[in-house]
């Protein structure tokens, strides 16, 4: 049976499916801002503190390689933990799951300010890791448990225009709070992040798991789950179309400090320049993706949001044959491939959990584990290899462009 208070909260956020027509509603609001905060705790953990890396070095004594293994130890756990919380919040709910990973997420954020050593920075970013990934896939699950298909897609891409707005002005508080401060106070601030985002979800995040939906978290089950979510073929192809593509942008961020530091020879308050103009693409590129799912199948926008891409590929390899090194150069295409990122990103998101309505939290968890496995390899073994060259970076994301491009052909043209 479903409780009174549980089918009561469930029925009210559910006619949240009317947002397009209502988008002013104010529990409309508040819920996708709710929603795209949860999401934006990922990237203000990893960007805010990138302007603090010279600094973060001389204090704990290590070079810039190894202070970039922080990053790379944050999505490796990210990544794992993903898995044990899908799972989780489709057996004991979603809010939960939410409430216990922000608790950890705060005590590991102070965790990382009181760390005498370097290898206990580590082992705190390690935590942090684990506790943000709980509310980026439960966020997923909820939207995708109150709406139907093509609403989900217009609230994902709404999502993420809010969202967007993290690696824009992450590294710029970063570096004012840096200059200002002195790196200890970027995780006071994530901490004092962490507290508003789990009062928020306290008293606007529905609980959208119902009592008859949940099921076994015994490990056989959920190892059965993630078997069959991983048997199916087309949901491989769809999720790691979008890590690949992905991939190809995040190149860029996990190698922001090399780039901006070592190639453009810039100062820390010059992160803006690399982010402002990304984010722009992926507000834009949300914009018009919640706009054309009214109209067009997730299929057909992913299709002309790849076109899009390709566009700016082939611009980024242009540039290094028609202009000079510096911060436009290296921003104007990336631009416009963020433009396709986040087209695609709500499309194909949907199609991914459609393909397993009663585990949703569970493909959310699948998604993201491979997108920080992805996300893993590109910030511990790529980036250090090709830090301090600006054509690697572009050889790099094209190769990953065009491995998304041939796994979206396939689906495409291959069906069941």
């Amino acid at each position: 049976m479903i409780s009174s208070k549980t089918n009561k909260e469930f029925k009210i956020y559910c006619k949240i499916i009317t947002f397009m027509d209502k988008p002013k509603t104010a529990s409309h609001f508040w819920l996708i801002i709710t929603l795209a905060l949860l999401t934006m705790v990922g990237p203000f953990t990893i960007d805010t503190y990138l302007p603090s890396f010279p600094t973060i070095e001389a204090y704990y004594q290590v070079d810039r390689l190894m202070m970039s293994q922080s990053i790379a130890i944050y999505l490796i756990a990210a990544g794992i933990s993903t898995l044990f919380w899908g799972a989780l919040s489709d057996s004991i709910g979603r809010k939960i799951v939410i409430y216990g990973t922000l608790i950890l997420y705060i005590l590991a954020s102070i965790g990382c300010v009181l760390s005498p050593e370097f290898s206990g920075f580590l082992f705190f970013r390690m935590l942090q890791g684990i506790a943000a990934s709980g509310g980026m896939v439960v966020g997923r699950a909820i939207v995708r448990d109150a709406f139907d298909s093509a609403q989900a897609h217009r609230v994902m891409a709404y999502v993420m225009m809010v969202f967007a707005i993290a690696p824009a002005i992450a590294p710029i508080m970063g570096g004012y709070l840096q200059d200002s401060f002195g790196w200890k106070s970027v995780f006071y601030f994530l901490v004092a992040y962490g507290a508003i985002i789990l009062l928020m979800s306290q008293r606007i995040l529905p609980e959208t798991l119902r009592d008859k939906d949940k099921v076994s978290f015994h490990p056989i089950s959920v190892l059965r789950v993630y078997c069959r979510t991983l048997k199916n073929r087309r949901f491989q192809a769809t999720i790691f179309t979008l890590g690949l593509s992905f991939a190809g942008m995040f190149l860029y961020i996990s190698g922001s400090p090399a780039i901006i530091f070592d190639i453009l020879q810039l100062r820390s308050n010059s992160f803006s320049y690399l982010f402002i103009p990304m984010t722009s693409g992926i507000v834009l590129g949300s914009f018009i993706s919640g706009k054309l799912s009214h109209h067009l199948s997730a299929t057909r926008i992913v299709t002309i949001a790849f076109g899009i891409m390709a566009v700016a590929s082939l611009l980024n390899i242009a540039q290094l044959y028609l202009l000079q090194v510096s911060i436009f150069s290296v921003v104007a295409p990336l631009t416009l491939y963020a433009v396709g990122i986040a087209m695609h990103m709500p499309a194909i998101t949907v199609l991914a959990l459609d393909k397993f309505p009663q585990n949703r939290g569970s493909a959310s968890a699948v998604q993201g584990f491979v997108q920080s496995l992805l996300a893993t390899l590109v910030t511990a073994i790529i980036v250090p290899i090709i830090a301090f060259n600006l054509t690697n970076y572009v050889v790099a994301q094209v190769s990953f462009f065009v491995a998304a491009l041939l796994l979206w052909l396939t689906i495409c043209f291959n069906s069941d």
